[in-house]
């Protein structure tokens, strides 16, 4: 006789949008593809818009990434003149990170591609649903930060915020 189980995936909230996360970004990416960026660019970039002027090592937390991993995507990105590092004036070894006039050109690209995978994924749901889930969703977040140890830093890490 098959047991059941204590813990139902399917029904879970924390599955739901994690599955609804990974659906959005596979979307994006499918639009996002003629752009000729890969996922951990636009990424970066969409993280650097966010936070205009960080330094790599707040862009790599942002990310939740090594600030090695990021060193080589923004020498990447700075390769192709999307990325440019300024002297840090509060500490003479970083630098701050910002997009060039080509890099904020092809932001305009990526959040119009967000906006179509947004109204895809919306497709069908009411304004009052949105409003709805939106509210707890951030009473959700302002839960978990507030009984966490490490104070938010910095915005949510990627595209999600943006796509949804």
């Amino acid at each position: 006789m098959a047991r059941k189980p204590l813990y139902d995936p399917s029904q879970s909230l924390g599955f739901l949008i994690s599955d609804v996360t990974r659906l959005l970004r596979q979307e994006f990416n499918r639009r996002a593809q003629g752009l000729g960026l890969s996922q951990a660019q636009w990424r970066a970039l969409v993280a650097l818009a966010r936070q205009e002027g960080a330094n790599q090592k707040t862009l790599a937390e942002a990310l939740e990434i090594q600030p090695m991993t990021l060193a080589r995507l923004i020498d990447h990105l700075q390769g192709i003149e999307l990325v440019e590092r300024r002297p840090d004036p509060s500490d003479r070894r970083a630098f701050c990170l910002f997009l060039t006039d080509k890099g904020q050109s092809l932001m305009e690209e990526v959040w119009q591609l967000a906006e179509e995978t947004r109204d895809l994924a919306q497709a069908g749901v009411s304004e009052a649903e949105l409003k709805a889930m939106t509210q707890a969703l951030e009473k959700m977040k302002a839960n978990l930060l507030k009984a966490s140890p490490i104070p938010e830093q910095v915005p949510a890490p990627l595209l999600q915020t943006e796509i949804q």
